[in-house]
């Protein structure tokens, strides 16, 4: 197995269009890193210069202990699952799996102890004999990943393999490739837009957004502490909220101020509101921080003022959408206990835990606390 480093790497496309620009990225051996971000971030750009099929502009990528600028991709000894399956529908399952070790010259014996050993992994051994279109996605997404397992790769990649299927079935395969990380012991590196999929299976996820990285982390910290506004509303269903408002002081105690809210800010926060005393500033709360257990037992929390725009039940939880001044001019959305009573249009007060509140700098966009 073998780590993957990219070092200073760029893709221009002609017009000096930075798709990846400079990126830094070490991937441990045997880590699932995940790269994570909206459409036309250069995530996929990045993993297909991985995979040599996109040449780069500048800049190292090195698997193991060996540069691979200048080597084709069959030479990378990495496997690659696509989006589309790219399967042989004249060809039946045994023969997808068999096809590229077929080509390499392997063994009859290799190939097929090979193919039954990955097909019992994935548990598509009783469709063997059966072309791709009697099969179902989720099934046909199995034979694509198992076409990468038969070859014992140093490197997995992973473009947007789920996003064809069901939510039913995503979160199954990302439950299976979350497994099959484990039993294989392999560098993974997966490419996706749905930050649940980064979330669930990530060791550590890579945030991008207009080909830079953002922030690279373990899941819980980049929830916990995102580097910055645009981390903080990306990772999260539903995203952190973020309210503009303007620090005051008084009485000597610092205030995060806006007109649904007066929050008075931490000891700890003192010199960052001093520095903004009388200035902008961003202000991040979690929805499920807004109106929680924890808050309502505080008789003293600070509380959020504002008017229901719409109520979305999700089962065991609420959603309320409220009517509050934040830095995109958008709802500010509360996560509340399923069962609390309240109704469109009501106005409401709702205890905030500060303790898991941030503040912003609103000309970096870059996290203070």
């Amino acid at each position: 197995m073998a780590g993957v480093v990219l070092k200073d790497v760029c893709k221009v496309y002609d017009g000096g269009v930075f798709a990846v620009n400079k990126i830094n990225l070490t991937i441990k051996d045997r880590e699932f890193m995940v790269l994570v971000g909206p459409s036309g971030c250069g995530k996929s750009t990045t993993l297909r210069m991985i995979a040599g099929l996109e040449e780069i502009s500048s800049g190292t990528v090195s698997i193991g202990d060996r540069v691979v600028n200048d080597v084709p991709p069959k030479d990378r000894d990495i496997a690659m699952v696509f989006q589309n399956y790219a399967l042989y529908p004249h060809k039946t399952v045994y023969e997808n799996l068999a096809f590229g070790l077929r080509l390499r010259k392997f063994p009859k014996a290799d190939i097929d102890k090979r193919v039954r050993d990955a097909a019992e992994i994935l548990g598509i051994g009783p469709y063997l004999d059966r072309k791709p279109k009697a099969l179902s996605g989720g099934q046909r997404q199995r034979v694509a990943v198992g076409r990468a397992i038969v070859r014992k790769p140093e490197v997995f990649l992973f473009d947007e393999p789920l996003s064809n299927l069901d939510a039913k079935m995503r979160v199954q395969m990302r439950t299976e490739i979350s497994k099959l990380h484990t039993r294989l012991e392999t560098t993974m590196i997966y490419v996706t837009h749905d930050q649940i999929e980064a979330m669930t299976m990530g060791d550590r996820i890579c945030v991008m957004k207009d080909g830079l990285i953002q922030q690279v982390d373990t899941p819980l910290n980049i929830y916990d502490n995102p580097a910055n506004t645009f981390v903080a509303g990306f990772i999260g269903t539903p995203p952190m909220n973020i309210f503009k408002g303007t620090i005051v002081r008084k009485d000597n105690v610092f205030y995060f101020e806006n007109p649904n809210m007066e929050i008075p800010l931490p000891e700890a926060w003192k010199v960052h509101a001093e520095k903004f005393l009388s200035k902008e500033i961003y202000f991040g709360l979690r929805p499920e921080d807004i109106g929680c257990e924890l808050a309502e037992l505080d008789k003293n929390a600070p509380k959020i003022k504002a008017k229901i725009e719409v109520i979305e039940p999700m089962g065991a939880e609420t959603y309320l959408y409220l009517d509050a001044s934040t830095y995109n001019g958008g709802s500010c959305i509360a996560r509340v206990d399923a069962h609390k009573q309240v109704k469109v249009g009501e106005n409401i007060e709702l205890p905030i835990l500060l303790l898991k509140a941030h503040l912003f700098d609103p000309e970096t966009t870059n996290i203070l606390v």
